[in-house]
């Protein structure tokens, strides 16, 4: 099915409307839903400059019963901008303004189509930066990491984007716009609507502004790797390191697979061992927190361990930053199949990593596996003979079995790239039926036409109502 989306044509917008060929096809897909060749064509794309832009598409999108579904930088990794149900692709990267820095109240006001880089420049000229930036924050926009609550290495010290927003601008889908949240750096006033949009992946809202809380940059940043002789005493170091309550910044782990892989990529010379790389943050005694953690790694045979000087920090973390390009590298012939990211509680964190390494080598699999460990979150991807169907089918059963294990244990089937369309299967096991319909009585409440980003988090069901049938792209 496709829509007359020619009411565009009649509304007074400052942004730019498209119906050309190469403009739709560009809004077909977001990073990994390109790469399986799972893209839609949307039937339009609009970039609007402005919330009355977006409040005036919303409205008359309602009006026709149009699909809309939000696009930003389109890195996301679950198919979350894909228009499934074609319609409209809202793209709102042309929304790209810092409004104001107020750094009295270390708060920042923002677009949400600002890349994430542009805020801790722009703050870092007052000594300040934003904590929960994630790792692709050059290639991504604030307004996505809000509406998939993102997250990054220094989670374990800050916590995650949702722990930083402090208000929010919104359009609702009948044009309708809100704002939640406050300046205050808290409040007990009526129902919490931010943290509803935060996370809904364009289901329930577009954000339009959003008001951010900064962190002064600390006096003593240090970083260093340790190498182990099996993933075993990697693990369990880093489930140490947390509940020894070291105060780490960055605590990411990296299996010998994966750091094979980075060396093929950068040819860093990083040995092909379970590694640890880590960071601090203070403003005073750093060296008793590093000689802290260094007492907790040799108590799980580190077989070296170093601090780099600050001027090889950035080349330290290139190999760890830069991983998911140097997975997609690795072998011509082999496709990273889905790129999971599960997160369990720190204690499964070990079992978790054991698990996933097991079941890969009785698949015969490449799985390479890393992550920011210390908050219990493991990034991983099969690599596959795409040509190959039963190497396919067995990733695919070895990516399910990961998550339904991770969720069995208490943790959840994604710990920052969102449900999207990978993950929708797993939404009940994780929630459970009733959770999983209270949270389709609020879309129905706040989108009762369900022209918001449809087909995305929820699994399918005929007798619910929900739209069944993905369109094919003709």
């Amino acid at each position: 099915m496709t829509y007359d989306c020619s009411f565009l044509d009649s509304l007074d917008l400052d942004g730019d409307v498209s119906y050309e060929d190469s403009a739709r096809a560009n809004h077909a897909a977001d990073w990994v839903a390109q790469e399986a060749g799972l893209g839609v064509t949307p039937d339009a794309v609009v970039w609007p400059k402005s919330t009355a832009d977006v409040s005036a598409v919303m409205e008359a999108a309602h009006e026709h019963e149009v699909p809309v579904t939000p696009y930003a930088a389109g890195t996301s990794m679950e198919g979350n901008a894909v228009p499934l149900f074609k319609g409209i692709s809202m793209d709102m990267t042309k929304m790209n303004d810092v409004l104001e820095v107020r750094p009295d109240d270390f708060q920042i006001d923002v677009e949400p189509g600002v890349m994430g880089n542009v805020i801790d420049e722009t703050v870092g000229e007052h000594g300040m930066f934003f904590p929960p930036m994630p790792s692709s924050a050059n290639i991504s926009t604030i307004g996505g990491m809000i509406v998939n609550d993102a997250a990054g290495q220094k989670t374990v010290k800050y916590g995650e984007v949702a722990d930083w927003v402090l208000e929010l601008e919104v359009v609702l889908a009948d044009g309708t716009v809100i704002e939640t949240g406050s300046k205050a750096v808290k409040t007990s006033s009526g129902y919490n609507l931010k943290d509803l949009i935060i996370g809904s992946e364009g289901t329930l809202g577009i954000v339009t502004r959003a008001t951010l809380e900064l962190e002064g940059r600390p006096e003593q940043i240090r970083g260093g790797r340790a190498v182990f002789g099996s993933m075993d005493d990697a693990a369990e170091a880093v489930f140490d390191s947390v509940r020894s309550g070291v105060d780490v910044a960055k605590l990411e782990l990296i299996d010998p697979l994966a750091g094979e892989m980075a060396n093929d990529y950068f040819d860093t010379g990083l040995p092909d061992a379970a590694m640890i790389f880590v960071e601090f943050h203070a403003n005073h005694n750093v060296e008793e927190e590093i000689e802290f953690f260094e007492a907790i790694l040799e108590a799980h045979d580190v077989e070296q361990f170093e601090i780099a000087e600050e001027e090889r920090m950035d080349e330290l973390w290139a190999a760890r930053d830069e991983l998911a390009f140097a997975v997609q590298q690795y072998d011509p012939d082999l496709e990273p199949r889905h790129p999971g990211d599960v997160t369990v509680p720190i204690s499964k964190y070990p079992d978790i990593i054991r698990y996933a390494k097991d079941r890969a080598a009785e698949h015969d699999i490449l799985l390479p596996c890393f992550g920011h460990a210390g908050d219990g979150n493991v990034h991983y991807a099969a690599l596959v003979d795409p040509d190959d169907e039963e190497m396919v089918a067995a990733a695919d059963e070895l990516y399910d079995d990961i998550v339904e294990q991770a969720i069995e244990w208490g943790g959840t089937a994604t710990g920052e790239h969102g449900i999207g369309m990978g993950k929708r299967k797993f939404l009940e096991l994780e929630h459970g039926a009733g959770g999983v319909q209270a949270m389709r009585a609020v879309k129905a409440a706040l989108d009762p036409k369900d022209i918001l980003n449809p087909g995305k988090m929820f699994p399918e069901t005929e007798e619910e109502g929900v739209r069944m049938e993905m369109p094919t792209d003709d």
